[in-house]
């Protein structure tokens, strides 16, 4: 059995923690450069506006509907994931954090009514980290993954469904002729893994509910579509076909990429850009122990605005696999004056690590060529401790030039709220 608690309009809800005038406010988070929304209030959605909307298609609702627009403040929205999730541990004895708001909780050997026992913990996130969240509970991850969209729905949207699931759905408490109801009256597209191209493949079948998918035979399901649309029926069944993933597998590729905050031309200040977007994914690498053995530079305009196109990558192969900043910066700047061209006005760029294997799996090599062997691992770690402790950034490759405020390839945050749970300078002061 699994619970999942999922944070409602996550980064709008963080926003909102310390500035309770957005509360009732149609509020959208904006993605990096302010290009898109990337998270809407409820209010938000009631005007229409859809997830990834462009913002200069709705920044005239600033003015007609008191539409507010924060650029993504992702510092503060990791370290409230974190708080609310430390607390939403304490629903079960496993856990899976499944993204920066959802966690998927194992509810096995857990004695007591789980629903009370739920409502006290999204009592206890909403007390003491400001976030209102959902939790929804079946006996499989697919169960709770609806079960969750059903309480959400129910508080957003009074009548959609029985008030009594709103907040905390536990579909294993409901009789069985109940359940099929709450499964008849939500759409098959709701369903955890069901897609877009899916849904309508299963439409044209005639399976419009959850209800319909539910009631399918697994055997055929496999035959017409997939394996995994198969496990995804049984799960709905109550089968358990997927498990709690409390220890994810490392990452098998590492990427950092960024819109610039305006067109770059000169060479310059791309290196600068690839540089610190590699010193960002090999602080990523060596968090998880891995090593790479290539990098991956790319570059190109935006397919939006008139002039020539340019779209290249370079693969940089490496020596030996490394996490070594140093190392991983060289690569990208190589790869980088090696596909420059003048006369194009680059819009994004980016850095991506290949290949990457354990770091405790090495393969050693003959000394046959002059090359420095120093072992620079602990600098590394102290690196990371330092950029930890005073903040990202504080020491850093010179090919980076610093800080990227003021610079060309910085992104636009004009309306960046502030850091308030990870900066001294920006935690606020109440003053009588």
């Amino acid at each position: 059995m699994y619970a999942l608690v999922d944070g409602n309009n996550f980064y709008v809800s963080c926003e909102r923690v310390f500035r309770p005038s957005l509360n009732g406010r149609p509020v959208v988070v904006l993605s990096n450069n302010d290009g898109c929304a990337i998270a809407r209030s409820n209010e938000a959605k009631a005007l229409g506006i859809k997830m990834g909307a462009p913002w200069f298609q709705i920044r005239h609702m600033e003015e007609t509907h008191g539409l507010v627009a924060l650029s993504a403040n992702f510092t503060l929205y990791g370290d409230m994931s974190n708080r609310m999730m430390s607390l939403a541990a304490g629903l079960g004895p496993s856990q899976e954090i499944y993204s920066i708001d959802e966690s998927f909780i194992g509810l096995q050997g857990v004695r007591g009514d789980l629903t009370k026992r739920s409502q006290a913990i999204r009592d206890r996130i909403h007390q003491w980290v400001g976030i209102p969240c959902g939790i929804g509970i079946g006996h499989t991850k697919t169960l709770a993954k609806l079960a969750n969209h059903i309480a959400k729905t129910a508080e957003r949207k009074p009548g959609s469904y029985p008030a009594e699931l709103a907040q905390v759905c536990n579909l294993t408490a409901l009789p069985a002729q109940d359940l099929d109801e709450v499964l008849a009256s939500t759409l098959v597209e709701e369903v955890w893994g069901v897609g877009r191209k899916i849904s309508a493949q299963l439409h044209q079948c005639g399976v419009h509910t959850v209800l319909d998918l539910a009631r399918l035979d697994p055997t055929m399901v496999r035959r017409r579509w997939s394996v995994v649309l198969e496990r995804t029926v049984r799960e709905l069944q109550g089968m358990q076909c997927i498990d709690l993933d409390d220890a994810p597998a490392p990452k098998k590729e590492i990427a950092c990429t960024r819109s610039f905050g305006q067109a770059v031309t000169e060479l310059p200040p791309l290196v600068e850009a690839v540089s610190e977007f590699a010193s960002r994914a090999a602080e990523k690498l060596r968090k998880q122990g891995s090593l790479a053995s290539q990098l991956l530079v790319f570059c190109h305009t935006s397919p939006f605005r008139p002039g020539p196109r340019f779209n290249k990558s370079v693969v940089v192969p490496l020596r030996r696999p490394t996490a070594d900043t140093g190392k991983l910066v060289w690569a990208a700047t190589a790869g980088m004056r090696r596909m420059y061209e003048p006369g194009y006005k680059m819009a994004k760029a980016g850095v991506m690590l290949l290949d990457l294997m354990p770091g405790n799996v090495l393969q050693g090599e003959l000394d046959l060529e002059d090359e420095d062997h120093r072992d620079r691992t602990q600098l590394m770690v102290a690196l990371d401790a330092l950029n930890q402790r005073y903040g990202k950034g504080t020491v850093h490759s010179g090919a980076t030039g610093g800080t990227n405020r003021g610079k060309d390839w910085g992104m636009k945050q004009e309306r960046r709220t502030p850091q308030y749970t990870t900066r001294w300078e920006d935690v606020p002061v109440a003053r009588a």
